[in-house]
């Protein structure tokens, strides 16, 4: 009996130093359990907003209207086949595959991409961009197959013309072409360098090709970027950590809980609590597919980057969208491009939130690579510096309150908890349909 109530004595002991210890470290001592991975102890509306996030609830990516090739196997084996092939560059030492390697998670890994010259941001992976609604950095383009045609002309990027790609297109790939698309239009007459994107000689070309014709390489040149776009749109991230974990939570199943260290589930709490990541980094993708201004310092601050805010009439005025001649949709499939916000004054240096899926694979960071590690990026939160140009979103005190935000204070320790849970989102990138 004696020693029975010193045992129980003990207990009560060490459960009031334990209570004193997460109290002085802000954990509560409803959630401490979950530092040594117990299950039960997430709270039920955390639990739900950590399931949330799983890659298990992402859904199918929607299909998009305006490329009646998407989801096709002749599509995707052509657009894949298009995707690394390095003849539709202006010297033939540049494919889609330069700048988005599949060994690299689908990017390059340099502060800004490089093609036939050097690019002014980062180039962004091309995984799980089927459920996007705009593409780019900046969300220039509204499909991913327009998207796919921006680096084709790109003078520093692929530095082509459309009316080279559609010759190669006949020339190499026809048979192909033909199975998904029907007959390829007359190409007849094409100058073989034109385009009305393209260098003084190659819009001269342009001018001098009839209606018809140009009208034939432009549809040609539409259908090469739906290819690309059906084989994009069949790379997915595949099941991660987190994921595992975030399984493991929903069902209470404490063995599973193990795939965390009490760091990483710290850096978990960090991440949907007072870290605040949540707020835009949300949903399976980790991204709310959105435009921000987070005060990102530019490369070169005598010429900020407008971001969103210039994109705006270049995406209304593109040929290649979904409103234009080349798309499948309907006109009141279009509900993105016509109902676009244009004239709002966060759009002035607002830039996509980027999926935090695989995000410790692919340094370095933010549109222009300004940051090399993720300990600068969370950082650059927590001091929430002045925007160049705009105003940014992150609260810098009481003063500077928004409404969905307050100043991120975090502790040494927090930041390095974060940083090692965001290293728990990677996983493998998949092909779906692939054997």
């Amino acid at each position: 009996m004696r020693k029975t109530r010193r045992l129980a004595a003990s207990a009560i002991a060490a459960a009031a130093l334990l209570f004193i210890a997460l109290t002085l470290s802000g954990v509560s001592p409803s959630d401490a359990g979950v530092l040594g991975r117990s299950p039960g102890q997430w709270t039920p509306d955390k639990v739900g907003v950590i399931a949330s996030l799983s890659v298990d609830k992402l859904a199918a990516a929607p299909r998009d209207p305006s490329n009646a090739a998407d989801g096709q196997p002749g599509a995707i084996a052509l657009g894949r086949a298009l995707f690394n092939d390095s003849r539709f560059s202006r010297d033939g030492s540049v494919s889609c595959a330069s700048c988005h390697a599949p060994d690299k998670q689908f990017q390059d890994g340099l502060p800004v991409a490089k093609g036939v010259g050097i690019g002014t941001r980062r180039a962004m992976p091309v995984v799980g961009t089927g459920h996007n609604a705009w593409f780019f950095w900046d969300g220039r383009k509204d499909s991913l197959w327009s998207q796919a045609l921006g680096p084709l002309e790109d003078r520093v990027e692929h530095g082509g013309n459309r009316g080279r790609y559609a010759r190669l297109l006949q020339t190499h790939y026809k048979t192909q072409y033909e199975a998904v698309f029907g007959q390829m239009p007359v190409l007849e007459g094409v100058t073989s360098d034109a385009s009305p994107l393209g260098t003084a000689d190659e819009q001269l070309a342009w001018q001098s090709m009839t209606a018809r014709q140009r009208a034939n390489v432009d549809r040609v040149f539409a259908n090469m970027g739906k290819a690309i776009a059906a084989y994009e749109k069949s790379l997915a991230y595949g099941q991660s950590r987190f994921d595992r974990y975030a399984r493991a939570i929903a069902a209470n199943d404490a063995s599973g809980q193990h795939e965390f260290t009490a760091q990483e589930v710290n850096g978990l709490r960090v991440f949907i609590g007072n870290g605040q990541c949540v707020t835009c980094h949300n949903g399976p993708l980790l991204t709310d597919h959105a435009f921000h201004n987070t005060g990102v310092p530019p490369p070169d601050s005598a010429r900020p980057d407008r971001g969103r805010a210039a994109a705006v009439a270049t995406v209304q005025a593109d040929p290649f969208n979904c409103l234009g001649p080349f798309s499948d949709a309907r006109p009141e499939q279009c509900s993105e491009l016509r109902f676009i916000v244009a004239d709002d004054s966060a759009l002035e240096g607002a830039f996509k939130t980027p999926s935090l899926r695989n995000v410790a694979l692919r340094p370095p960071y933010m549109h222009a690579g300004q940051f090399a590690t993720l300990e600068q990026v969370v950082n650059h939160y927590m001091q929430s510096p002045v925007a160049v140009l705009g105003h940014s979103e992150l609260a810098r005190g009481k003063g500077d309150s928004h409404a969905e935000r307050k100043p991120i204070r975090l502790s040494q320790e927090e930041a390095r908890d974060l940083v090692a849970f965001l290293a728990t989102l990677s996983g493998p990138i998949v092909e779906k349909g692939s054997q």
